[in-house]
């Protein structure tokens, strides 16, 4: 299932006995047409097939939702006579349970699961930023207590209406609650929240777990894992790929490493923010996995940039560039919204710009210290620093875009 909230086809089966129905929600539990997959999905979000089939076909024209149809069709001519056929109406909240798997992946673009228990442990969140705010607004959302920090203290204000109660410090915060996560900007914002005054190191006791969500280099997991298990802590880091919209729409995708048992007791949590996780190993594995993501990310940006100004400083059409593009084995999300954004001059942060090339830096360093080479991420690098020079820093990663046209 995508994540373009493609229509799909499910049939309304019984839940399994020891599986509880969302409190407080209206659902009814359904097995989709293809796959062994299953949820509990709200009723407003479910619409008749026959019903519907029609008006669906008409304003979905793409393989994915024909593939439904198929499939649904399929079904009905070996079922006949069941009435029960729906189709998950278009731009409406899902998340699947896959049935054996040991993580849950995301069917679509919201955070909203009924199949979530969440954790019964006290959950603390330091950082509130791009990917922090919705971080939080999700776990809040699975049903998750949640105590909330920041450096700027009336981002917390929205989140202490959603239900979420105020720590005064990292400290406070990691001593009151279970499993403390942090998701700041760069490795010096990380080292302090822990080891500045009325840090988190501070509020560490034996059995307290921290996360480490941010994007920062092995050597600084190293350091922070050693602070932590040094106290009689439980250390994991779990940085994630992604961005805002992905944050906010529970798609991230979780990179985690270090304490196994963190990483099971976080369970409810990754589910909550993200489609899916993975556990990397020993801590510093999941840095070193997540910089060279953002490498190629950044390197990736940088490159389509460069050729949508080149189609243009040769009188070629930087639509039809763009359209050529995602008709062929390159098309995604991303590089579609990332030249729709260029081109309609819109640069909102999704990614700040500033964090991609600190990502490419810390990326070059790794390469350096493995002797290996970076060539590529290098020379995106300086497009990105010539990118800051222009006051792009706090502007999304796209608008390395303006490096070429100064």
């Amino acid at each position: 299932f995508s994540t373009e909230s493609t229509p799909r086809g499910v049939e309304i089966v019984s839940p399994p006995k020891d599986l509880k129905k969302p409190r407080g929600k209206k659902c009814h539990f359904v097995k989709f047409f293809g796959t062994e997959d299953h949820a509990w999905i709200k009723v407003e979000q479910l619409k008749p097939y026959h019903a519907h089939k029609e008006e669906m076909i008409k304003i979905n024209k793409g393989k994915r939702f024909q593939q439904a149809v198929d499939a649904v069709e399929d079904f009905l001519k070996k079922a006949k006579g069941k009435e029960q056929v729906n189709v998950i109406s278009i731009d409406l909240p899902l998340i699947v349970q896959v049935t054996g798997s040991t993580s849950i992946q995301a069917a679509d673009s919201t955070a909203i699961n009924g199949s979530i228990t969440p954790t019964d442990k006290r959950i603390g969140f330091l950082g509130l930023g791009l990917m922090g705010s919705g971080i939080v607004s999700n776990l809040l959302k699975m049903g998750h207590v949640v105590t909330v920090w920041n450096r700027t203290a009336e981002k917390c204000d929205l989140f202490i209406q959603e239900g979420a109660r105020l720590g005064r410090t990292p400290a406070e915060v990691a001593s009151m609650c279970d499993i403390t996560f942090s998701c700041v900007s760069d490795p010096k914002a990380a080292r302090d929240l822990v080891l500045g005054p009325s840090g988190v190191l501070q509020g560490i006791r034996p059995g307290k777990c921290y996360v480490e969500m941010s994007t920062v280099d092995p050597e600084t997991i190293t350091e922070l894992s050693q602070v932590i298990t040094s106290r009689g802590g439980r250390f994991l880091e779990a940085p994630v790929a992604g961005s805002q919209q992905l944050s906010n729409d529970g798609m991230l995708v979780i990179l985690a490493a270090g304490d196994r048992t963190v990483y099971e007791d976080c369970s409810s949590c990754f589910q909550a923010m993200g489609k899916t996780s993975f556990f990397l190993g020993e801590a510093g594995n999941a840095a070193r996995m997540m910089l060279i993501l953002n490498m190629v990310q950044g390197s990736f940006m940088a490159t389509i940039a460069e050729g949508l100004t080149l189609a243009q400083a040769t009188g070629q059409s930087q639509q039809t560039f763009l359209d050529i593009l995602c008709q062929g084995q390159m098309a995604s999300t991303f590089v579609d919204q990332k030249c729709q954004n260029i081109l309609q001059g819109n640069f909102k942060p999704d990614y700040y710009l500033k964090h991609i090339q600190k990502d490419l830096r810390l990326a070059i360093s790794m390469g350096d210290m493995a002797n290996h080479p970076t060539p590529m991420a290098a020379a995106a690098n300086e497009v990105y620093k010539r990118a800051k020079a222009l006051d792009q820093s706090d502007n999304d990663i796209s608008a390395v875009y303006r490096a070429y046209i100064h």
